[in-house]
C-alpha cells in the first residue's frame, strides 16, 4: 500500500472537476508522517476489491465525502489531503458501466465517489462477451445509486458489453488490457 500527501483539498476538488470523474494526485507528494486515511474513512482492513465493491454500490448520494478512483491494478482512496493506493488482484479488471439514454459524461478511471450516471437504481440486463464470443456475464441486475453497475472481468481480454433497459439496447467494445479504462460511459441505449 502506498500513501501520498495531496497539495490541498481545494486543488484536488478542482482537479476532479476538470478531469470528469477521475481523480489524481501528484506522484512526488510525500507520505504523511502519521495517520491512517483508510481507518478515518471506515475502510481499514478491507481489500482493494472490497473497497471498490462497497463504494460503487454505496446508496449514499454522490459526491461522497472522500475520493476514490479505480485503476487497472489499484484503487486510490483519499480524504482530500492524503491518498492511499490499495492493490487489486492482477488477474481481474474492474469495469464499471453507466448505460444511458439521454445524457452521459466523459470518464476514464471510474471515480467511486463522484461519477454519476443517468439511470439510477434501474433494472438492466447485461451481456458481456469476450472477442471469441464466450459469455463472461449474462445477468439481470439493477444499477447502483450512482447509475453504474460494475463487474470483475478477466484481465487482458477484449470483448463487447451489451445492456438492455425497457426495450432499449446498446453495446460498446471494451478492453481489460494494460492502460484500458475502468469507466464505461459511452454505452447509449436506443
Amino acid at each position: 500500500m502506498r500513501t501520498r500527501t495531496l497539495p490541498g483539498a481545494a486543488l484536488v476538488a478542482a482537479l476532479a472537476l476538470l478531469v470528469g470523474c477521475a481523480t489524481t494526485a501528484p506522484d512526488d507528494a510525500p507520505a504523511p508522517p502519521d495517520g491512517d486515511v483508510l481507518a478515518a474513512l471506515g475502510l481499514d482492513g478491507l481489500t482493494g476489491t472490497e473497497i471498490v465493491e462497497r463504494l460503487d454500490a454505496s446508496t449514499d448520494p454522490r459526491p461522497l465525502d472522500l475520493m476514490a478512483s479505480v485503476r487497472q491494478d489499484e484503487v486510490l482512496v483519499g480524504d482530500g489531503t492524503t491518498e492511499v493506493a490499495v492493490p487489486l488482484d492482477g488477474d481481474v479488471f474492474y469495469v464499471s458501466i453507466a448505460p444511458y439514454v439521454d445524457s452521459t459524461h466523459e470518464c476514464f478511471f471510474h471515480s467511486l465517489a463522484t461519477c454519476q450516471g443517468e439511470l439510477v437504481e434501474e433494472p438492466v440486463d447485461v451481456l458481456i462477451t469476450d472477442a471469441d464470443g464466450e459469455v463472461l456475464v449474462d445477468k439481470s441486475t439493477t444499477t447502483y445509486t450512482n447509475g453504474f453497475v460494475g463487474f470483475w472481468l478477466p484481465a487482458d481480454i477484449d470483448g463487447t458489453i451489451e445492456v438492455t433497459h425497457e426495450g432499449r439496447t446498446g453495446s460498446v467494445p471494451f478492453s481489460t488490457t494494460d492502460g484500458s479504462p475502468t469507466c464505461v460511459t459511452t454505452l447509449r441505449m436506443t
